[in-house]
């Protein structure tokens, strides 16, 4: 899900945005149980992103609930720089539940997912880009 700057210029209804506030009860995740469900939470809303079906205030929740998903990952699953972004990208992948054909979806081709999954090819500066938009991660993390 791609945060861009057009939704914040868009208004947020507050009764609806507080309904969804109310539904989803964002809060500072504490344990991985919590984040499991704040994680499936966003993984909706970026459903409807995708099928650009998200309201403005979806797209809002979206945002903060990446924000407390990224603080918690930061604090309890650092990334490990020795590692290769290919070693990065699977753990990623294997803690958010994401498979290879995510991934192919998200670079748009399965050969190029296979190879870099593979080890055989590098993830270029774009397809880290892509990923990381699209995974709600940090460029870094590819690179």
């Amino acid at each position: 899900m791609s945060t861009t700057s057009a939704h914040l210029k868009t208004t947020i209804d507050a009764r609806r945005y507080g309904r969804l506030l109310s539904r989803a009860q964002p809060r500072a995740i504490r344990n991985d149980k919590e984040l499991e469900t704040m994680t499936a939470e966003l993984l909706k809303l970026d459903e409807l992103e995708e099928t650009g079906k998200a309201s403005p205030e979806e797209l809002e929740l979206a945002e903060l609930l990446t924000t407390l998903i990224e603080r918690y990952e930061a604090e309890h699953y650092p990334i490990v720089i020795e590692s290769t972004p290919q070693e990065r990208l699977e753990a990623f992948m294997e803690h958010r539940g994401v498979s290879q054909a995510d991934i192919a979806r998200i670079l748009g081709s399965r050969s190029l997912a296979s190879e870099i999954l593979s080890g055989r090819r590098e993830i270029s500066k774009a397809a880290a880009k892509k990923l990381a938009e699209s995974l709600r991660a940090p460029v870094e993390l590819f690179i």
